[in-house]
């Protein structure tokens, strides 16, 4: 009896031991057949310019992890944003989709309602149908409900209603009203004893503001931003209340990048896509005090410091955590630079030899090449060889190529699949690009670009920037006039002509309403 027991056990630990085996061999077989999707992350940047990135040749500024993405990277010399400023860019990167084919894809206050459609594609929409988790951490800026927000409840539509599983934002600006974090739809930490109002018409009785109580900042302003005192530091828009619920400005990079850390932690056994929108350099420029004073330039210096060394906290989860080798980066800037944009915080006096937009012309604001030639990086640990491309690519085109990326077969409607440049197999890019500064379009085709004749001043003197303005057609050989020195349009009319022609069968005949540009 004893060796038939034996027996039986034998046999039985034997069959254990051949199904383990098999279902070892099935299960390797299933991940070969099905292997992890990628991870896919876009840290986005806020008026960083194409000269504020050591790799990209400035030299008063270092930015060692910005570097090591471009020097493990595909380090983009024609890389581009749709927009000259932040609200229209931010709508193209997501949606694969130009935005001056949306009237409302503009700069936006606080208070605006959401401007992309709730069936309209997403990048993250077309991530969670294959499989993806979907988290935006940072600047949001693309309006928030229908128009008449209670920001006292769940604010919707918002960042869930187009695609995010998961948010964690500010609703527009740094420097602009509400001051409050809002988490999945809630203000974060809102007192429901103290409710928020907002406005963005006329101020609440009794509240100080920056224009009639100067004692009371800490920030002065220089223009447009003497509305609301909040943290010392005047804004736009008038709000009252909410006073637990208003975030700390020198913590906001650190609490950010918290965010974005335990999402990834979160997430790191599934496929995830995390829209990682920073906000320096922004205004106001706010670095956390163990960064004031490190890059000798004020604190637009510091907080770009700040955001190399947030990026590179940030890069180290993803290592840690054994996910750099299944996870495509994408760093990039909502548009170019600006110095002076609304605070007196020596960013001119202090700038000293540093050049924002590198070797470009204009910047933020601008249809000169620094309004929209940002730095653009692509970095996939192990996938992609480090190196330097000069094929022309957009943020718009993003979509496209991530949804080939992953197997789908969504297209923005203007997003090209550039799948092959970005991952640095090819040099060959888009041909032609629309580019638009508030509400006036520009067009690039090759090695030219091309400007229409606007009306309007053609220096901002406020942010003292050309605006690309001027009463004739603007003509240039990128290639050979990087800097937009000379305006070949009256010794190359039939170089003209085609490239309007070409630009009016994207563009159409614009019967737009150009409105001269007003800071606020």
């Amino acid at each position: 009896m004893t060796s038939l027991r034996n027996y039986f056990f034998k046999v039985t630990l034997l069959l254990l031991v051949l199904s383990g085996c098999k279902s070892k061999e099935e299960k390797t077989v299933a991940q070969v057949e099905s292997p992890k999707q990628p991870n896919v992350v876009f840290i986005y940047m806020d008026d960083l310019g194409y000269g504020d990135v050591s790799a990209y040749g400035a030299t008063e500024l270092i930015t060692p992890n910005f570097d090591a993405l471009a020097e493990g990277g595909v380090r983009f010399t024609n890389g581009y944003a749709t927009s000259a400023t932040c609200t229209p860019s931010r709508y193209a990167i997501l949606t694969g989709r130009y935005p001056w084919r949306n009237k409302d894809a503009k700069i936006l206050p606080g208070t605006a309602p959401l401007i992309i459609s709730t069936d309209q594609l997403t990048v993250p929409k077309m991530l969670k149908e294959k499989g993806y988790a979907t988290g935006i951490v940072g600047k949001w800026h693309l309006g928030l409900g229908n128009g008449n927000v209670n920001w006292n409840e769940r604010v919707s539509p918002g960042p869930n209603e187009v695609g995010f599983d998961y948010s964690y934002i500010l609703a527009a600006t740094q420097d602009r009203v509400p001051t409050v974090y809002i988490d999945n739809g809630n203000v974060d930490g809102l007192d429901p004893n103290d409710p928020i109002e907002v406005s963005y018409k006329k101020n609440f009785e009794g509240e100080p503001t920056g224009l009639k109580n100067p004692e009371l900042t800490t920030m002065k302003w220089h223009h447009g931003h003497n509305n609301s005192i909040v943290n010392g530091i005047p804004r736009i828009g008038y709000m009252k209340g909410g006073e637990a619920a208003k975030w700390s400005d020198i913590d906001m990079a650190d609490h950010f990048l918290a965010k974005a850390q335990e999402y990834v932690t979160a997430h790191k056994n599934e496929p995830f896509f995390l829209y990682y929108a920073l906000q320096q350099p922004h205004v106001p420029r706010t670095p956390h005090p163990r960064f004031e004073g490190k890059s000798g330039m004020g604190p637009r210096g510091d907080v770009i410091l700040e955001a190399d060394w947030v990026v590179g906290e940030f890069m180290k989860t993803l290592e840690s955590e054994g996910l750099l080798e299944n996870t495509l980066i994408v760093f990039s800037s909502d548009n170019g630079p600006v110095v002076n944009d609304g605070y007196y915080d020596d960013a001119v006096e202090k700038l000293g030899d540093h050049t924002p937009a590198g070797p470009l012309r204009g910047g933020k604001y601008s249809l000169f090449e620094a309004g929209t030639r940002v730095p653009f990086i692509t970095y996939w640990k192990g996938t992609i060889s480090p190196g330097t491309s000069d094929a022309m690519v957009s943020q718009v085109d993003l979509l496209t190529s991530v949804a080939a990326l992953v197997g789908s077969d969504k297209k923005g409607e203007d997003s090209e699949n550039l799948l092959d440049a970005f991952m640095g197999k090819t040099d060959n890019g888009r041909n032609e690009l629309v580019l638009e500064a508030t509400s006036r379009t520009a067009f690039r085709q090759g090695d030219w670009a091309m400007i229409p004749p606007y009306k309007g001043t053609a220096i901002n003197k406020y942010v003292n920037i050309e605006l690309g303005n001027d009463s004739e057609y603007q003509l240039y050989n990128l290639k050979e006039d990087l800097g937009q020195t000379k305006n070949l349009a009256k010794e190359n009319p039939k170089k003209l002509q085609e490239m309007l022609q070409s630009y009016e069968a994207i563009r159409g005949e614009s019967n737009t309403k150009i409105k001269e540009l007003e800071l606020k």
